[in-house]
């Protein structure tokens, strides 16, 4: 990133790192708009649907607004280019801090009653009845699509060729951005199923969905964990700003992407388990087969 480097080659302290806050215009307008139609949308919605959108949704939603500016202007963005473990948080923050709290804020009816009412008249309105938006809505929520298409991002941005690419591009690198993004929305909106969304498939389907994910995580953090040798040679040939050797970079990388994300895999898996076996749910089922 141009400031970062700038900075590196005034100082070369880490230090300054942390005044390397950057402002990318584009991204921050997409932001601040989306901010505003979500706010002013579940104020209007809020008081037909107090039930639906109670003050923690909004707040997940500002949660994941923030950790997304987080992700792409603040210092773990200008240390990207010189330290993989910086760039792994901002993956992580990308595909498993800001994609879940954005969902949680079951963001669908507060943006749309968030827009101006010329834009619901068109184009909104129309989109929305159109068999075709319909038809592709159920195709990119259904679980397998979700499922493939965030782990398929995640393990093929990482493949060595298709990473370097992205020290060669700031278009690239900000298409991967994009690509974590999207792809985790899909992923967390089928395992939270947002109001007023219906899930697909049955609740406990979501445990194996999860798990299953955590493997590839598992796989992917181990290879960078136990390779033995630095697989990315943009950061061999980085500028040192820490003490880590770029091998021992990529370990911590690797550790780091372990820990994390399986922890926001197995929380939510741990949670529907139980929550499928408390006395209540074991009831209902029970009623539920002596009727069949």
């Amino acid at each position: 990133m141009p400031l970062a480097r700038l900075i590196l080659e005034a100082t070369e302290r880490p230090t300054d790192f942390l005044m390397a806050w950057s402002f990318p215009v584009v991204p921050f307008v997409g932001l601040a708009v989306t901010f505003i139609l979500y706010l002013r949308g579940w104020a209007v919605a809020r008081r037909t649907r107090s039930n639906e959108l109670p003050p923690w949704r909004a707040a997940c939603f500002t949660a994941g607004v923030i950790s997304l500016w987080i992700a792409i202007a603040s210092p773990v963005d200008a240390l990207d280019d010189y330290l993989l473990a910086a760039h792994m948080i901002q993956h992580f923050i990308l595909m498993s801090v800001a994609p879940p709290l954005l969902v949680l804020g079951a963001p669908t009816v507060p943006l749309l009653r968030g827009l101006p009412r010329v834009l619901i008249l068109f184009p909104a309105g129309p989109l929305l009845r159109a068999r075709w938006f319909r038809a592709f809505t159920r195709f990119v929520t259904h679980p397998v699509f979700g499922w493939l298409a965030m782990n398929i991002a995640y393990l093929g941005w990482h493949v060595p060729t298709l990473f370097e690419l992205t020290f060669k591009s700031e278009r690239v690198h900000q298409f991967e951005h994009l690509c974590f993004l999207l792809t985790s929305l899909v992923f967390w909106w089928v395992v939270l199923a947002p109001w007023p969304s219906h899930r697909r498939w049955p609740r406990w389907t979501a445990i194996p969905y999860l798990l299953t994910a955590d493997i590839i995580n598992t796989v992917l953090s181990a290879t960078l964990a136990f390779s033995g040798k630095v697989l990315y040679p943009s950061y061999a040939a980085a500028p040192r700003i820490t003490a880590l050797t770029p091998l021992k970079d990529q370990v911590a990388a690797g550790a780091e992407m372990w820990v994390l994300n399986s922890i926001v895999f197995l929380i939510p898996a741990v949670v529907i388990t139980m929550k499928m076996l408390s006395p209540k749910v074991l009831r209902e089922g029970a009623r539920l087969r002596s009727e069949a």
